[in-house]
This record gives C-alpha cells, structure tokens and sequence, in this order.
C-alpha cells in the first residue's frame, strides 16, 4: 500500500536472497517491494527503460553512475494515443537502484525530476550504494530474488527482519507477467495503410507500434491471448509477436495461437519475448540466463553475412540453440559476446524474430530495418 506523496524517504536497504544487503538513501516513494533483482549497463535512456513492460517483476539496478541528469519529460502521444517518449504509460519496475541521483537537472524537455517522477507513481529508489560491487555479485552469482524498503525519514530498516523475509518472497517469472501488462480488448490503429499487421501484445513497447505505423501499415493490437481462429478473421497480410516480461513458457495460449498461425503460412516477426515465443511454438526450447542482456551495447553477429550489429537488449531468457535442429527454424543471428541465440528464421518460409529490439528507444537504431524487411516479406506472400 502507497503511503501518502508527502512522506519524505529517509534510510533505504536492498536486501538479496544469498544474505547480502546494501544500505543507501531512500528516494522515490516510502514503500517495500520485492522482485528479481537484475542490472542494465545502459548510459543513457532511463525514461524509456523505467516505462519498458518487459522489467515488469523486476527491481531494477543502473550501473551508469549518475541516474537523473536529464530529468523526466511529460507524457505525450501522437494521434493514435501511443507515448511519443515512453514505451508504456506509467512505470513498469517495481524498484529502482543507483549509484548517485541528480536532484537538479538540466534538459529542455524536463519537467521533473527522477525523484519527484517515481514518488508520484509509487516506486521505491536507492541511491548512494556501491552499484558495481553488487553488478559483480549479480554476474557471479545470477540474478537474485531481493527486497527494496525505503523508510520514512527517522526511521530505521529492519535488517534482521528482511533477511528472514526475503527467503520466502515469491519468484515473479512464476506467475504469468504477460497477463499484467497485455491489453484486455482488441486495439485498431487505422492509418489508412495497404497492408494489416496484428501485433499480439505481451507487453509491447510504444516504439514498436511507432515503427510499424511509420511505414504506413494499419495495426490492429490484440491481447496475449487472443486465439489464432479469431485473429484470422481480421484478415492480416502479417503478424508481429511483441516483447514482454517474465519467462515465455508462462504464455500457453500465446504459444499455440503462433503455432495454428504459422501453418496458416502467415509472414511472422518475432521481437524479444516475441523471439522465445516464436522457438516454442515451432518445437523449439528456451531457459533462463544466468544474468541476462540488458544493455544498449550487445552484438548481435548474423551468420549469413558476418555483419555485427549493436543492438539493445532486455531479456533474461534465450532459446536453446540445440533444441532447432529437429525443427524447421534456423539460427540467424548469434550475441557475439556469449554465443547466445539472438535471432532465428524459418528454413523455408516468410517468418523470422531477434532477440533484441530493432525499434530501439533508446537506441542504437542500427537494425530498424528489420521492420522494413518484415514488410517487404508481407508484401511478397501477399
């Protein structure tokens, strides 16, 4: 439960499932949440990734070492009522970490301050604690279950307390997260276009739907578990698999209905989630990472053609590359830093996904023109 926006944060303590804690100063709202604890080594793009549905569950560390600077912008959106800054409307982490917190920042388009933006929207912040002592431990150890309590001001942590209570905390990928963050009533978005693209929505980001009506295509935005029969009665010339949170398994419906849409031959492009989704309907299989990407900086290494693209990452879930060879999917792209899979396609067939986000936000936008391969592939079958 929120407490009242005028409580001021005083003490804050971090508290990890292996015993460790990190005590810091409180910021944002006085509240208590637990989640996965996990790292992005992002420098820039603190708006877009606090919105991002995919960290939904997640209390969230920043390893750049100044988080504020920029402050925080209005919502806004284009005619379609989709954020034109934000990739959702409202925070998405349940927590946010730090190493130090501007209170005074300078931007054109700054209207808050970080500070002042998540005591509005009831989210806990730490600051002032050693982020690459505890970045280290998360890659050493894995990503961890964890505690965030920011305490009034006066008021001490109970450390004793939380230790004992963080050993029971659920694991949020136990529960269905797409649920969460997924629209519950088909959205139109009619921009006039030649060609329809469904886009099942497990979380999608604004920036996907802004990519796709850029090119001028009609988007009709349908929730995660919206089933293939009715989905086909839109009639689509192409389907988009969205990002989301949370472990892929956990979305059955959304498996099967990709499943009954691909032998329907409809072109199909995967993002993220979307990437995992995609493998598991077509027999493949995926599993958790030990710490996961999350960072603007991961090369993505394309084995038809050697180029490497710098892409940007937020996914603690991967497909097990082996698990493709009795399928009709093919590895496309691999990380070049671990070997992962970070992008397959059918053999023999219009569909393809990545395991990054090619619509950026906030960048790199090197692979933006996936988007306009996806359409020239609808194009094509159509």
């Amino acid at each position: 439960m929120n407490l009242p926006l005028g409580e001021v944060a005083g003490k804050a303590v971090l508290v990890l499932e292996d015993g460790s804690f990190f005590i810091g100063r409180g910021f944002g709202a006085v509240k208590k949440v637990s989640g996965e604890v996990v790292f992005s080594t992002g420098m820039v793009g603190y708006p877009e990734s606090l919105t991002d549905p995919s960290y939904l569950g997640q209390i969230l560390v920043l390893t750049y070492p100044l988080i504020g600077n920029y402050g925080v912008p209005e919502y806004e959106y284009n005619s379609f009522g989709i954020p034109l800054i934000f990739e959702s409307t409202g925070i998405k982490v349940r927590g946010l970490v730090i190493q130090e917190l501007c209170l005074k920042p300078h931007h054109w388009a700054s209207r808050k301050t970080l500070d002042e933006w998540l005591r509005e929207e009831g989210v806990p912040g730490i600051y002032g604690i050693d982020t690459r002592r505890l970045t280290k431990k998360l890659r050493e150890k894995g990503v961890m279950l964890g505690i965030l309590e920011v305490c009034r001001e006066g008021d001490e942590p109970n450390i004793d307390r939380l230790l004992d209570e963080v050993k029971s905390i659920p694991d949020p990928n136990k529960s269905n997260l797409v649920r969460e963050v997924s629209i519950k009533e088909p959205v139109y978005y009619d921009c006039g276009g030649k060609a329809r693209i469904v886009v099942i929505d497990c979380g999608v980001k604004a920036g996907i739907l802004r990519c796709l009506l850029k090119r001028r295509v009609d988007v009709i935005r349908v929730p995660y578990d919206f089933p293939a029969e009715e989905i086909l009665e839109f009639k689509p010339d192409g389907i988009l698999i969205s990002n989301g949170p949370g472990d892929p398994k956990m979305c059955g419906e959304t498996i099967e209905s990709v499943r009954v849409l691909a032998e329907e031959g409809l072109p199909m492009m995967g993002i993220c989630l979307g990437n995992q989704i995609m493998a598991l309907a077509l027999g493949g299989d995926t599993y958790k990472l030990k710490y996961g990407h999350r960072s603007q900086n991961q090369p993505a290494y394309d084995l038809k053609t050697g180029l490497c693209y710098i892409t940007i990452q937020n996914h603690g879930y991967a497909v097990r590359a082996e698990s493709l060879d009795k399928t009709d999917l093919e590895c496309w792209f691999i990380n070049a830093n671990d070997r992962t899979v970070e992008g397959i396609k059918l053999k023999n067939g219009p569909s393809f996904a990545v395991q990054w986000h090619p619509e950026a936000s906030p960048g790199p936008y090197d692979t933006e023109f996936l988007f306009d391969e996806f359409i020239k592939r609808v194009w094509r079958a159509g």
